[in-house]
Formats: structure tokens, C-alpha cells, sequence
């Protein structure tokens, strides 16, 4: 065990967090999501929701403000099929997780089904998780840790 480290990160998914760099990808994945086909990198967290793995994932993984100085989104979500405005309950939690620990600020996109799946094979990993609500898939992008070890955070 360690102080102040969720117990959700596994060592296996700890050593991945901290093999990104800057702009590489992860993808948040629920139990429905086709993970081994999309990725040579898959790290399972059986027994754990969605809410669970981005509370624990963003306790330690800094959101890459550049991308939203450069107009688009660090963080999206996996769209309804037919109804990309729909925020399921998934998706809400996972809004007010970012928010909650990454700053009020950050937005959230969207990506239709499809081309998250092209998202996902080009991730860094994906996390599976065995929440088994349909749509519930994010994929976030990596920040910058400053030399003073504070997080790059957005502004406006």
C-alpha cells in the first residue's frame, strides 16, 4: 500500500500513467467496450465503475491544457449512436468527476462511435473497466507536470 495513492491504481496501471508523456492518450473503457481488439495495451479493472477508475486515474494524471489553448478538448466521451447531444448518467458522473478534480473549467467533448474507435487504437492504453452501462467510454489526453512538480492547469 501507499499514503495517498487510490488503491484503484494497480502497480500495472500505475507504471502505465507514468509512461505517457505529454499528448498521449488514454482510453476509459466500459466492460461492453471491444478493448483487446482496439489496443496492444489493456489493463483491466475488474470490479470497478467508471466513476471509480476517472476518480482514481485523475487523482494522479494531469489533463493537457496545450490542447485546449489550441481549441479542442483534452477529455471526450463516446456519443450516443443517433443522438450525439445525449449525456447518459455515465457521462454526467464522469463531467463531474473532471471537474472535481481537475478544475472547474475543463469541458468535455464528444466523438461518435465510430471514430472513437480509431481514438482508442491510437491511445497510449485502455483502461477496461466492469461497468456495464453502454456509451460509457472517455478517452483523455496527458498534460505537463511543471519542474516544481505543480500541474499545467487552464485558466480559462
Amino acid at each position: 500500500m501507499l499514503i495517498k495513492i487510490n488503491p484503484v491504481l494497480s502497480p500495472e496501471l500505475l507504471f502505465v500513467l507514468r509512461s505517457m508523456g505529454h499528448g498521449d492518450k488514454l482510453t476509459l473503457a466500459d466492460a461492453n467496450f471491444p478493448a483487446d481488439t482496439m489496443n496492444k495495451k489493456v489493463i483491466r479493472l475488474d470490479g470497478v465503475s467508471i466513476p471509480e477508475a476517472a476518480k482514481a486515474i485523475l487523482s494522479v494524471f494531469p489533463l493537457d491544457s496545450f490542447l485546449v489553448s489550441q481549441g479542442k478538448v483534452a477529455v471526450s466521451r463516446m456519443e450516443v449512436d443517433g443522438k450525439p447531444q445525449e449525456l447518459l448518467e455515465s457521462h454526467k458522473e464522469f463531467i463531474n468527476i473532471v471537474k472535481e478534480i481537475s478544475g472547474q473549467n475543463w469541458k468535455v467533448g464528444s466523438i461518435e462511435r465510430q471514430s472513437f474507435y480509431e481514438e482508442a487504437k491510437k491511445s497510449y492504453a485502455i483502461v477496461t473497466t466492469t461497468d456495464a452501462r453502454p456509451f460509457s467510454c472517455f478517452v483523455m489526453s496527458k498534460g505537463v507536470i511543471k519542474p516544481d512538480g505543480s500541474v499545467w492547469v487552464l485558466d480559462k
